[in-house]
């Protein structure tokens, strides 16, 4: 209970000092009724390395081949498939590609369709089955938080303002939470849809997706979109599950784990934040409960989780290698605070909004190379 008050109290305090911003902004895009809104840099889904769409490189095009041959065989190589996708995965074939990584699709080219029609009816099955009980009793606190969390995701992003995303969200969260009741919804994993609703999107779209109106999609199209959205995060979940479980200790491990690994790595930046009172659980709490994506921009958490599902545990170990990268990638500016109030602010707002793929890059390339370095003991966060 401790901890999901601290991870709660932390989000709703993080949440006043970005709603302000966030309100201004909205208040801003509503005052021009007449033209798309703007959107701002931290909620833009293009890689900020391209202004537009410009023509392929001829790397980025022999890369494109190179999955696309891969993904043309009767039986897909995923081990090859996972070398390839580490270092990001073209646009045009990220959808199939996810699929095939988090284990949703078979590798054998034949028995997809199928599966997929398979699955896609047993989600809406489940939808039959449990949605109408979302107003009794035992159900409806669960609902009522979802449907509270559900306006606050992205709220720059109009795609994910608009009423049909916004209860495609909440049925796939409320039946997730049902089907789950060791953990139930719990804050934070609401975040964890959008990377998979927005790349699903993609397959159908050419265009820009950040004020992509769904009502133009087929139905069945969206009715995929939000099936293959479902199993997905399931997929994710069920490898991080004890994150979200009673009094949240995955979370708990893994943020001790964190400060061991910083204490190692860099030992001036891990003194001043226990020189100035600073808990790792403070900020780091957020970076394990929703996977960085409150300090990312949207785009960025999707170039990390073609990374994080092509690494073996990517989204429960590797991550961690990850966070301690990010958190020793603002040294300077760490070192630069002399108070706990200048820390915290800093470590809740981390400049990262004009990020793109470059920048997680060199991130992922930092994490792979800590991981290489403490692979030699498996006690390697112990001092």
């Amino acid at each position: 209970k401790m901890c999901s008050a601290v991870g709660a109290c932390l989000n709703h305090s993080i949440f006043r000092v970005h709603a302000a911003g966030e309100h201004a902004a909205l208040h801003r895009q509503r005052s021009l009724p007449h033209r798309p809104p703007v959107i701002p840099l931290v909620a833009r889904m293009a890689d900020q390395n391209t202004s537009g769409t410009p023509a392929m490189t001829e790397r980025e095009a022999s890369r494109l081949d190179k999955f696309k041959q891969l993904l043309a065989g009767p039986n897909t190589d995923l081990e090859e498939l996972r070398k390839l996708s580490w270092s990001g995965i073209p646009r045009q074939v990220r959808p199939i590609t996810w699929k095939l990584l988090s284990g949703y699709l078979p590798a054998n080219a034949e028995r997809r369709e199928s599966v997929l029609q398979r699955k896609r009816q047993e989600y809406f099955g489940f939808i039959q089955q449990y949605y109408d009980s979302r107003n009794d009793e035992h159900h409806q606190d669960t609902y009522r938080q979802i449907h509270i969390d559900i306006p606050r995701t992205n709220p720059l992003i109009p795609l994910f303002q608009q009423a049909s995303v916004q209860e495609i969200f909440e049925r796939i969260l409320f039946i997730w939470a049902i089907r789950h009741p060791a953990s139930g919804y719990v804050q934070g994993i609401n975040d964890l849809v959008t990377p998979f609703f927005v790349v699903y999107v993609f397959e159908y779209i050419e265009e820009e997706v950040e004020n992509f109106d769904v009502s133009s999609l087929q139905e069945e199209a969206l009715r995929n979109i939000e099936a293959d959205s479902f199993w997905c995060m399931s997929k994710l979940l069920d490898g991080i599950q004890d994150n979200y479980t009673f009094a949240q200790p995955g979370i708990q491990k893994k943020v001790k784990a964190l400060e061991e690994l910083v204490s190692r790595i860099d030992e001036s930046v891990h003194r001043h934040m226990h020189h100035y009172e600073v808990e790792y659980l403070q900020f780091a709490f957020r970076w394990m409960n929703n996977l960085l994506m409150r300090e990312l921009p949207l785009r960025c958490t999707i170039r990390l989780w073609d990374t994080y599902q092509a690494e073996p545990e990517g989204f429960s170990h590797f991550h961690l290698y990850v966070c301690a990268a990010f958190l020793v990638r603002w040294r300077k500016e760490i070192l630069e605070e002399r108070d706990f109030q200048g820390l915290m602010i800093l470590l809740q707002n981390l400049p990262t909004m004009h990020w793109g793929n470059e920048e997680v890059s060199v991130l992922l390339a930092e994490a792979y190379r800590l991981k290489f370095a403490f692979a030699d003991a498996p006690n390697h966060y112990k001092r």
